[in-house]
């Protein structure tokens, strides 16, 4: 068989942070000027988000994950550092443990009036900071086929990434809350199956033409085939503690769009599963990260989530090399020993009992390794 080139999956990394007021540990406005003092520096690769309180970064096109890694963090380093020159911390957590969202100002932007005039206390209660991960695509035709076999291991890396057991001061019971919270928009979740792009794109055309959306943009979908660029974008992950863990993720999505385009080329296809089976891996995943069990749907029973975490390190493992990604993979082991952020946070909550020591703990591990 002829060597397959992986040359076209490239990455884009996008994180978004929070910004925090050191005294009282709760989120604070930064006014804008971690962006502006950003922009100074990086260009366009930070800007700003609907709630005052966020601040988003996104690397350039990376070529590689290690590329990646350096992008992801000097843009840690550089809003940090930032960010301390006027007095002020960033963290990386799917949620607040305990500020609350009624406090929080809006943007002053045209875009984000317009989305709280329409989605009203769902759009400002939004209060999250989620890890969008691009990967490139040859073509479009292919983004679809990728993006319909992958959303079978959204729940898995989702499991992966838990960072978001708090929110407005309760323990929620959830590993991540943060998607609990985002499913009040609409156009959120699991995609359904697309038998090609013609049908994603007529889809589309019909959203616009009868004014549910004014843009593709609207369309918050765990996973899309981007709009506007030839990439798949992955979008159900909590935004991580540390670097390390956002490359890691980075290089599993990475790595499952690989293989899957090798099986294609190979004529092979990966099982198609409906959402609404993989929807019962999600709401498993956000409940338990990767302490609970998930559907195994090829033999009907559930495995713990572990398990079929390691299955899936087996799955890419052949594409693992050509792409370089192992030793990011690789990382994946010591996630599932020293626990996910979301087991993290809480095992500082039920050493101190205090929300606070669990915002200053997000502090320290925004960067961590680096």
């Amino acid at each position: 068989m002829a060597n397959i080139s992986y040359k076209h999956f490239t990455l884009g990394i996008e994180e978004e942070y929070m910004v925090i007021d050191p005294e009282s540990r709760e989120l604070k406005s930064h006014e804008q000027k971690i962006v502006h003092e950003g922009q100074k520096v990086i260009k366009d690769k930070v800007k700003a988000e609907m709630h005052q309180a966020v601040v988003e970064v996104g690397t350039d096109i990376c070529q590689n994950i290690d590329e990646a890694f350096v992008d992801v963090a000097t843009l840690r380093k550089t809003i940090s550092g930032i960010a301390e020159e006027i007095g002020l911390w960033v963290g990386a957590a799917g949620t607040h443990p305990f500020s609350h969202w009624e406090s929080q100002l809006i943007t002053d932007h045209a875009r984000y009036s317009e989305i709280v005039n329409e989605l009203q206390e769902a759009a400002r209660s939004n209060l999250i900071f989620g890890l969008h991960v691009h990967v490139g695509m040859d073509n479009r035709e292919m983004a679809i086929h990728i993006a319909n076999s992958a959303r079978y291991f959204l729940p898995h890396i989702y499991a992966l990434s838990t960072n978001s057991p708090f929110w407005e001061g309760r323990l929620t019971g959830y590993k991540s809350f943060r998607t609990k919270v985002f499913d009040k928009f609409p156009r959120t979740g699991i995609p359904d199956y697309f038998e090609s792009i013609e049908a994603y794109d007529n889809y589309i055309k019909l959203l616009v033409k009868t004014n549910c959306i004014d843009n593709a943009k609207k369309i918050w979908w765990d996973l899309r085939v981007h709009p506007f660029f030839n990439t798949v974008e992955f979008r159900i992950c909590d935004v991580p503690l540390t670097v390390q863990e956002t490359i890691t993720i980075a290089a599993l999505f990475q790595g499952i769009c690989a293989k899957i385009y090798k099986l294609r080329s190979q004529n092979l296809n990966f099982i198609m599963y409906p959402r609404i089976l993989i929807n019962e891996n999600k709401w498993r995943a956000g409940r338990y990260g990767i302490d609970g069990s998930m559907i195994d749907f090829g033999k009907e029973m559930e495995v713990n989530t572990r398990v079929l975490i390691y299955e899936l390190l087996d799955f890419i493992d052949d594409v693992a090399t050509p792409l370089g990604i192992r030793h990011a993979i690789g990382h994946v082991h010591k996630m599932l020993e020293t626990g996910t952020g979301a087991d993290r946070q809480l095992a500082v909550y039920e050493k101190t009992n205090s929300l606070p020591d669990v915002v200053d703990y997000i502090h320290t591990q925004f960067l961590h390794g680096i």
